[in-house]
């Protein structure tokens, strides 16, 4: 006699196997990629300054071996299990909001053939991470300024002596806050991650600390107008002036300039 439940149970349990096989390869996919050694927290699994960025940091110079742990330390800096460098968005209060994987070469530059990701973007492809959840971006190094004691106290305007606040240096790139930031201790270094990447929003998170702006620089100072216009455009915003400086644009090079070069670029070829 034809048996209608077995007629049913066989299809559907092809379908649970080829269901638990894709999940067993997505969650094979990530342990190989995305987590690191250590137990506990998401930051705490990946922290590493073991990538090839911080490597390059100091075998290129920028950063003696104890300045890039120190660095790394501060900023949280992860590692995937190939490689890459995680730069970790971390806001006020201390919540993971994204991370930023980038691979670096040896020679400290970027590795082109592999274009960077977020991390909340394969969770997302790998159905790990609801799709409907749009993520928001902070600045990178947002979460440093809870070390700042006068942080949160002026209400959002500066007293007349700001000799007691920490002032905050936004650049382009991560790269560039983490040399800096060991470079010039007494100021808090944070970056966008993209020349478009600036906005009112996140120099608002900065309100209540002097802010400049160091733009990278290019052949026609599209970099500089944008951030200067972001900028002035803020200020109503933020309720004080924002320094926009044009270093770079004063002083480099035209092949510098056709280069794109950064502050770190420019600080170090003078040197």
């Amino acid at each position: 006699m034809f048996n209608l439940d077995h007629s049913l149970n066989r299809p559907y349990r092809e379908i649970c196997q080829r269901v638990k096989k894709y999940l067993e390869e997505q969650e094979q996919y990530l342990d190989r990629h995305f987590i690191f050694y250590r137990e506990g927290s998401l930051v705490e699994r990946h922290l590493s300054s073991n990538s090839t960025f911080c490597k390059a940091m100091v075998s290129c110079g920028y950063l003696t071996a104890t300045e890039m742990e120190h660095a790394a330390q501060r900023y949280r800096l992860g590692m995937t299990r190939d490689g890459a460098v995680i730069f970790w968005q971390i806001d006020l209060m201390g919540n993971v909001c994204d991370g930023k994987v980038m691979y670096y070469q040896a020679d400290g530059h970027r590795d082109h053939h592999r274009h960077p990701t977020w991390y909340t973007a394969e969770l997302k492809r790998c159905y790990c991470y609801p799709h409907q959840i749009a993520t928001v971006h902070w600045l990178f190094g947002t979460h440093l300024l809870k070390e700042c004691p006068t942080y949160g106290v002026t209400g959002g305007r500066l007293p007349k002596n700001q000799e007691r606040l920490v002032r905050c240096h936004v650049v382009e790139a991560e790269k560039t806050a983490v040399i800096m930031s060991q470079r010039f201790p007494q100021h808090v270094w944070l970056a966008t991650g993209g020349k478009n990447e600036l906005t009112t929003s996140k120099l608002m998170t900065l309100r209540n600390h002097p802010i400049s702006l160091f733009p990278d620089t290019d052949e026609h100072g599209d970099t500089y107008r944008l951030w200067y216009d972001i900028a002035k455009k803020s200020e109503p915003y933020v309720g004080h002036p924002i320094y926009v400086s044009s270093l770079l644009e004063r002083q480099a090079t035209p092949s510098q300039k056709r280069r794109k070069i950064d502050l770190v670029d420019f600080l170090y070829e003078v040197k």
